[in-house]
């Protein structure tokens, strides 16, 4: 099998390549190499023959065309995104260039390579979404998200990625494209860019940095480990039917205040401080403007229909994740000096 995957130098995408070629599947890996992709995510792939990496922008149809003809993949997959919402407060104009326009020329691209072949038997477009284009739950943890809930964004990220998402829907409806959705929750694991939670919290942590919180603490999300998830994305480009969206979630849900905690738990015990606890680092700081409070993914449908469930439970996610990235500083320190890491983003609200 061949699969062509957009955004595979970047947090998921480069979990996925890493999954694919594990098992023995052909795979592209298409990257612009913004600030946030990292080629030393793949670079366990640079001598395998299954591996091939095209740098590119999605927002380049015509290089997008000579790519997708080239390596005439059965699967496409669009991951590449901007996906930092505080980068979206204080610049959306990249996120609605990259997430909306540049997954236009995705199924476009796609559509014109595949209708070259006569037929779209055994072709899949596997469009990668995130649970924020769902808005915000209230504080009952009873109440998930559904395949059915109506779609809500609050914030420029989700806007972006909700248009998208509508896109990619209209392709099957108007030409046939054979497309699969899939809306996940929020991962943790290796090769996580540096100014997302809980790699601020590990390397800070580890400098005696203080572990900056929005408002109190309280805002709820729900994760799981990015090579289940990968596992999940492989499983839905395949399996998932078209034309439909699947949720993909850990079950797991943790107010932010709870998730730190857990990490400070875990360097406790990996990795001591020379006096003192981590937790006592924990510093709260004024919320992200329009925070979304409530997260949750029911991914029961994924785990009924086509038998998927998570590896590992959020502990143990957890748990890899930090001495990951203990072990793993030549990874992370070169990225400290890339831009706007370690800088609180999104503060503005003028317009």
């Amino acid at each position: 099998m061949k699969i062509l995957l957009a955004g595979g130098a970047g947090f998921i995408g480069s979990a996925v390549v890493r999954l694919a070629v594990t098992r023995g599947y052909q795979a592209g890996n298409v990257g612009a190499l913004t600030y946030a992709a990292c080629l030393a995510n793949v670079a366990c792939l640079t001598d395998s023959r299954l591996y091939a990496f095209e740098q590119a922008d999605i927002r380049d149809r015509a290089a997008l065309e000579l790519i997708i003809a080239a390596h005439q993949p059965d699967i496409v997959m669009q991951l590449a995104a901007e996906s930092h919402v505080n980068r979206s407060i204080d610049g959306p104009a990249d996120f609605i260039e990259t997430n909306i326009m540049g997954t236009f020329n995705m199924p476009e691209a796609a559509r014109k390579c595949w209708g070259a072949r006569g037929t779209s038997e055994g072709l899949r477009f596997h469009h990668i979404s995130t649970d924020e284009v769902l808005g915000s739950l209230p504080a009952d943890p009873a109440l998930k998200f559904t395949e059915a809930t109506p779609y809500d964004p609050r914030s420029r990220y989700s806007a972006s990625k909700a248009s998208s998402d509508r896109l990619v829907r209209a392709w099957f409806e108007t030409y046939g494209l054979p497309v699969v959705l899939s809306n996940c929750s929020n991962n943790c694991g290796p090769y996580h860019f540096p100014e997302k939670l809980i790699p601020v919290v590990i390397l800070n942590g580890l400098a005696g940095k203080p572990l900056p919180i929005y408002g109190d603490g309280s805002n709820i999300r729900d994760w799981f480990y990015v090579e289940d998830h990968a596992d999940a994305l492989l499983l839905v480009a395949q399996k998932g039917q078209i034309a439909r969206s699947d949720n993909i979630g850990g079950e797991n849900e943790r107010s932010n205040l709870e998730l730190v905690q857990t990490i400070c738990s875990i360097l406790d015990r990996l990795q001591p401080r020379n006096s003192g606890r981590y937790a006592e680092l924990i510093t709260f700081v004024t919320d992200r403007p329009g925070h979304d409070a409530h997260y949750a993914i029911d991914p029961s449908r994924i785990r009924s229909e086509l038998g998927w469930t998570p590896s590992v439970t959020v502990e143990e996610g957890m748990e890899h994740t930090v001495r990951w990235y203990i072990e793993n500083e030549d990874w992370w320190r070169p990225l400290l000096s890339r831009q706007g890491v370690g800088m609180r983003l999104g503060q503005s609200t003028s317009a």
